[in-house]
């Protein structure tokens, strides 16, 4: 190979690494922008509306409220396995939350849950609800606000059956899956289970 020949190749090479290297920055540039850096939520710990409450003895109260508190963490938990979401602790909120639910229900309270949002300073706060009717049927609702604007980005309810630990996890796996596909598309979801 003479001397000119193999200058050229010596080009050659360096504009395929050159073109190699933009297309690596690009694909990344992309990826970055498709994906985004993960949004932070607060999620309210999930309340419990028991169609049945007169009727419940003490063991079944007590079993309801580790479930309640199983759920909020489950889906806490799920949220950031998405890694779609970073989720805040609610601890720095803990006296806000306790003078807020005082004097009024902080699951039908919107600007409560905006308040504590903006208190741990995340850009949406989401409110979590079982409903039982029976001990067949229960759903699992979850409602995501924008802590600026106050907008619902997010709104669904999961159907479970039965009244198990399992089918309570299940119920926030599918909710959290369904807010990650929502944020993956970009839209705003609103309805009622799939």
């Amino acid at each position: 190979m003479s001397m000119t020949g193999r200058g050229a190749f010596v080009r050659y090479v360096r504009y395929v690494r050159h073109v190699r290297t933009l297309g690596v920055i690009c694909v990344a540039f992309a990826c970055s922008q498709a994906f985004g850096a993960p949004t932070s939520i607060a999620v309210m710990n999930c309340v419990l509306i028991d169609d049945n409450a007169a009727y419940n003895d003490a063991v079944t109260n007590r079993i309801q409220q580790t479930r309640i508190e199983m759920v909020s963490e489950a889906l806490r938990e799920q949220l950031r396995d998405t890694q779609r979401y970073r989720v805040a602790d609610n601890a720095p909120a803990t006296g806000l939350i306790a003078e807020l639910g005082a004097s009024q229900d902080l699951n039908a309270c919107a600007d409560c849950a905006r308040q504590v949002g903006r208190k741990l300073g995340v850009e949406q706060v989401g409110r979590c609800w079982v409903q039982k009717v029976s001990n067949l049927i229960l759903n699992i609702n979850l409602h995501v606000e924008d802590v600026a604007s106050g907008a619902t980005v997010f709104q669904r309810s999961v159907d479970i059956r039965g009244n198990t630990d399992v089918s309570w996890r299940r119920g926030a796996a599918a909710l959290a899956g369904l807010l990650a596909g929502s944020a993956a598309a970009g839209s705003a979801t609103s309805g009622i289970s799939p």
